[in-house]
């Protein structure tokens, strides 16, 4: 789930610091995800896949796949005749996601500089890792560029409660109990960042602009996890009319 290019604006952090970040992580990353969010990760990104709506023998690329679990998710969608490819920048979190799974396939890659064809997919996703990306509408961009006219592309990410009492809620977990965890981690300077790049990414209305400048057509998001998770998806522009 990291992928930033090589010029961190101001609030994140230098490519070479989240890289180093995500591969001292990689070991506990899965337990530390299901801790903090009481396992319903899982139950997110099905709900991601549900709305890249592959069918059997597609072809789909999960950007910034960290451990691969979305990624696999997407493999039980398109099926043995489909093709999976799983986007990383962090080799740590790559050679979990290859122990996870040996038929999809895993690479090194930056997500501001994706080393496929355009319209090579039918559906690009990204789970948790879009707030990662050091310049957003250039990685939306890329994501767009890969996939076919009429193809989805999905970003599934945390956001910001505004009302209370989740907002209250929300404050207290990602700025108390989360650095604590991270200590428990031996890597506080990782759970701090968790927090802050939450913060500074879009609001739901402002990433869906931000997916319609990157040439997605029929954008709408989903709201969920009681209000701290959003699902972004939208069409690539240029498909035939029926």
């Amino acid at each position: 789930m990291s992928e930033t290019g090589s010029a961190a604006p101001p609030g994140t952090l230098p490519e070479q610091q989240v890289r180093a970040m995500f591969d001292r992580i990689a070991g506990v990353y899965d337990l530390m995800n299901s801790v903090m969010t009481a396992g319903l990760h899982h139950d997110w990104r099905e709900r991601a896949a549900d709305l890249a709506e592959l069918e059997p023998g597609a072809a789909v690329l999960d950007v910034a796949t960290g451990t691969g679990d979305l990624a696999i998710v997407l493999e039980r969608r398109v099926g043995e005749t489909g093709r999976v490819v799983g986007s990383d920048f962090s080799e740590g979190m790559l050679e979990l996601a290859r122990a996870k799974s040996s038929t999809i396939e895993f690479e090194l890659g930056n997500a501001l500089e994706l080393g496929y064809a355009d319209d090579e997919f039918d559906a690009a996703t990204v789970g948790f890792g879009a707030r990662n990306f050091s310049d957003l509408d250039a990685g939306l961009a890329e994501m767009a560029r890969v996939v076919r006219p009429g193809g989805r592309v999905v970003v599934l990410e945390f956001t910001n409660p505004t009302r209370p009492p989740l907002s209250w809620f929300f404050e207290l977990w990602f700025d108390r109990v989360v650095p604590i965890l991270g200590r428990l981690a031996r890597d506080p300077e990782a759970y701090a960042y968790l927090p802050s790049s939450v913060r500074r990414f879009p609001d739901p209305h402002a990433l869906a602009a931000r997916l319609a400048g990157a040439g997605l057509e029929r954008v709408r998001y989903l709201i969920t996890g009681g209000g701290i998770v959003v699902i972004h998806v939208g069409t690539v522009a240029g498909a035939a009319a029926a």
